[in-house]
C-alpha cells in the first residue's frame, strides 16, 4: 500500500475524534513542560519557569512539526495529522503558526463549525486520523 505524505494527505481520511485530539494536546503539553523544566534545571533558562515558557514552546513546536511533518509531536504520537482543506496542498508554516496560536488560546478548539475546531477553520486545515 503506498504511503501518503504526512503533509499532503488525502481528503478521504476520517476526521479525528475529540478524545484523540485531547490526548494529543496532553502529550504535547507534558512534553513541552518537561523540556522547559529541563532547560531551567540545566541553567539554560533562568528563574522560575512559568506557563508562558511552556505555552511559547508549544506554539513553536506545534507550528514547526505541523509544517514539516503534518502534525505536532502529540498528533504524530497519537496517529493524527493536520491536512489542508485543499487536497494536494501541504500545510504552510504560516497556516500552522496561525493554527497553533489559536489552539494556545484554548477557546477555538472547543468551538466547532461543521465538526472542525475554529482554529482549523481559520487556518484552512482539518485534523484527521490515519
Amino acid at each position: 500500500m503506498p504511503q501518503t505524505s504526512p503533509t499532503n494527505a488525502s481528503s478521504d481520511l476520517a476526521p479525528a475524534s475529540f478524545g484523540r485530539r485531547v490526548l494529543a494536546l496532553f502529550v504535547d503539553w507534558v512534553t513541552c513542560l518537561a523540556v522547559v523544566e529541563g532547560l531551567v534545571a540545566a541553567g539554560v533558562l533562568g528563574g522560575n519557569p512559568n506557563g508562558l515558557g511552556t505555552l511559547g514552546l508549544f506554539v513553536v513546536e506545534s507550528a514547526l512539526f505541523t509544517a514539516v511533518a503534518g502534525g505536532s509531536f502529540g498528533k504524530l504520537a497519537t496517529r493524527l495529522r493536520v491536512v489542508r482543506d485543499v487536497p494536494g496542498q501541504p500545510v504552510s508554516l504560516a497556516r500552522a503558526l496561525v493554527r497553533s496560536a489559536l489552539v494556545a488560546l484554548l477557546l477555538p478548539p472547543l468551538l466547532t463549525a461543521g465538526g472542525r475546531g475554529l482554529h482549523d477553520v481559520a487556518a484552512g486545515t482539518r485534523t484527521v486520523a490515519i
